[in-house]
């Protein structure tokens, strides 16, 4: 019989621990402060700033909050940034992505000073997680590895196939798996012989963005499923990049959606905070 592992009530575990680590460094005369700037009023990219900002509140993190008209320019995005890497008072800046067309992703991203870079999407950032150095992991893998760990998964040693290569989720999960000593193989969509390799792992994360992807002829007997994909179907119902009711029966442990890997990206962006 397989176990769901509950992201909901691991971030929760990890908000309360925070909480309490506010508070301790509140008595020492410490706060934290999370700068969340946002363009363009995109539905998603509220819903996910609110949320930001009720996590904030609850653990003790000051927030501020800079909503940003569709029209705002590079170079006003990027002024911005550049005060609140002078500000002594913030400690992470955070640009909710996607941002609007004119406004290049990369330049803005790299304008962040890497010891604020709370979202660890700085070249910065991503080159001492892959040499193993101190420094902000990005979010959600941070977030499948405190998933495995908390839900008494080994890591080493194991056999950790992850679906998908993008900059925020795949390379940096391979590279954190790596660095709790699982072997690592890397998949996408240009791999030869693709259900070979998923049925060899003995953890499989799927970050492919496309739904119900993988069914049961990619996942070995016994197998740990991660599931980083969200997605609404037809009927406006959320799931995952993996069809969870024919994969599951086939698994030791899997990550529902919603409720699994989601979760914990506010967690780790939180304890990213904390750091």
């Amino acid at each position: 019989m397989y176990r769901i592992i509950d992201g909901k009530k691991i971030s929760q575990e990890i908000k309360d621990e925070l909480k309490e680590k506010a508070e301790a460094m509140k008595a020492r005369g410490e706060e934290r402060c999370l700068a969340v700037i946002q363009v363009g009023s995109d539905p998603a990219s509220s819903v996910y700033v609110n949320n930001k900002k009720k996590a904030c509140a609850y653990i003790g993190i000051q927030s501020l909050s800079y909503e940003l008209p569709e029209e705002t320019t590079e170079e006003e995005l990027i002024d911005i940034i550049r005060e609140l890497n002078e500000r002594k008072d913030v400690n992470g800046i955070l640009v909710q992505l996607p941002l609007p067309k004119h406004i290049n992703e990369d330049r803005v991203l790299l304008a962040i000073a890497p010891e604020k870079d709370v979202d660890g999407f700085h070249p910065v950032n991503v080159g001492n997680l892959s040499i193993g150095r101190p420094g902000y992991a990005s979010c959600t893998p941070a977030g499948v590895i405190q998933l495995l760990k908390r839900s008494d998964i080994e890591i080493e040693g194991k056999e950790c196939v992850v679906l998908g290569r993008s900059n925020i989720v795949g390379k940096p999960m391979a590279m954190l798996l790596l660095r709790e000593n699982g072997t690592v193989t890397v998949c996408h969509s240009r791999t030869k012989n693709l259900k070979e390799i998923t049925k060899r792992a003995d953890i499989l994360v799927v970050a492919v963005g496309k739904p119900k992807f993988v069914d049961e002829s990619y996942v070995k007997e016994g197998a740990v499923v991660i599931d980083v994909g969200i997605h609404r179907n037809d009927g406006n119902k959320l799931c995952g990049d993996v069809d969870f009711e024919s994969v599951a029966p086939h698994t030791s442990a899997i990550t529902p959606v919603p409720g699994g890997v989601g979760p914990m990206t506010i967690a780790m962006l939180m304890s990213n905070c904390m750091m």
